[in-house]
């Protein structure tokens, strides 16, 4: 199935949280439905929910299986899929019907990708828990749609805001075990991702800081000698192959240069090193991209947010901002195919 226009997956997050909302509040801008055309899938009850919590009720074309999808220009095409089965919807908690939905639902996500039915997945935020709950066994996420895209390589988060991304070598793992999962070879993968990455959305030769594990990069290894012995020979290899890639810089201090726009990315070697300072940095409209994957496939930074769900009142910039990605990278991708 081919199209001018590129088609983007849409879901609706955990069904307890802010998702449907937000989803719903992003398909309510008619500048959305004309950038691409969009398939939602949803439960009916989960819809419902959202549609009565944002105030908005789509014009939607409905069909009931991913072998009737089709689009209709200014209208998004809505897969009803019965999640919950029966089970009421309870909203502001994580629990096991929500977890079943949002996760299945990823599921049929990952089936139109490789049905080729769509070139990019969004999704509204998921909430790692209850997606436990409901099925999953993987780290997170993105390790589930890496095995069911049967993808061998690299994959990885990228953080973005306000322009400045992030990739990180290591990411939702313990803290007493990131020293000894910091490798060479972690590091030159975290470099050539986002660089990749960055070239996709338009960036001709992206600068990459290499952030240090330890305190002041190990000071000279009085602090560690991961910067020694691992990061900096990783970066000089980088270097030598054309990479535009520096440090290893002190964590504490290399996002100052970043937010000024000395690099285009920092490359952290653990979850909080990166995100601290990134939500700091703009939380509301921070994307999370994740990279290594067939296509594009991106949610926003915010996570499920029970505490203000069923309110009416959450933002989507953050999910906005995530989605002008997908179509950016989706239309760059189907540009250089023809």
């Amino acid at each position: 199935m081919t199209s001018a226009r590129s088609r983007l997956c849409l879901l609706l997050g955990d069904p307890s949280g802010v998702g449907p909302e937000m989803a719903i509040k992003l398909l309510a801008r008619p500048a959305n439905l004309a950038a691409a055309d969009i398939l939602l899938i949803a439960d009916p009850q989960a819809l419902a929910s959202g549609q009565q919590i944002a105030g908005h009720t789509l014009d939607a074309l409905v069909v009931h299986d991913l072998a009737e999808v089709r689009f209709e220009p200014g209208r998004p095409t809505v897969l009803l899929q019965d999640t919950f089965a029966g089970e009421k919807l309870f909203i502001g908690t994580s629990n096991l019907a929500s977890g079943r939905a949002s996760f299945q639902a990823l599921e049929l996500a990952t089936v139109a990708v490789k049905q080729k039915l769509v070139d990019a997945l969004l999704f509204a935020p998921l909430n790692k828990h209850s997606l436990r709950l409901g099925g999953l066994t993987q780290e997170d996420e993105l390790r589930y749609m890496q095995e069911r895209f049967d993808v061998n390589g690299f994959v990885c988060e990228f953080n973005i805001t306000k322009g400045l991304w992030t990739s990180r070598v290591t990411s939702h793992v313990p803290i007493k075990d990131v020293a000894r999962l910091i490798t060479g070879k972690g590091v030159s993968d975290a470099v050539k991702i986002i660089d990749g990455a960055l070239r996709q959305a338009g960036v001709a030769k992206p600068r990459i800081a290499v952030s240090g594990l330890n305190p002041h990069a190990g000071d000279g290894g009085s602090i560690g000698l991961e910067e020694i012995e691992v990061i900096e020979p990783a970066v000089r290899q980088l270097q030598a192959e054309g990479f535009d890639a520096r440090g290893p810089f002190s964590p504490d201090t290399v996002f100052i240069g970043a937010r000024r726009g000395d690099v285009d990315a920092v490359v952290s070697m653990y979850h909080d090193q990166g995100q601290i300072a990134m939500k700091l940095m703009g939380f509301e409209g921070g994307v999370t991209l994740h990279g290594g994957l067939p296509v594009p496939v991106a949610t926003s930074a915010s996570g499920s947010a029970f505490d203000i769900a069923g309110k009416g009142i959450a933002q989507i910039e953050g999910l906005q901002e995530a989605f002008n990605l997908c179509v950016r990278m989706a239309d760059a991708r189907k540009t250089a195919a023809v």
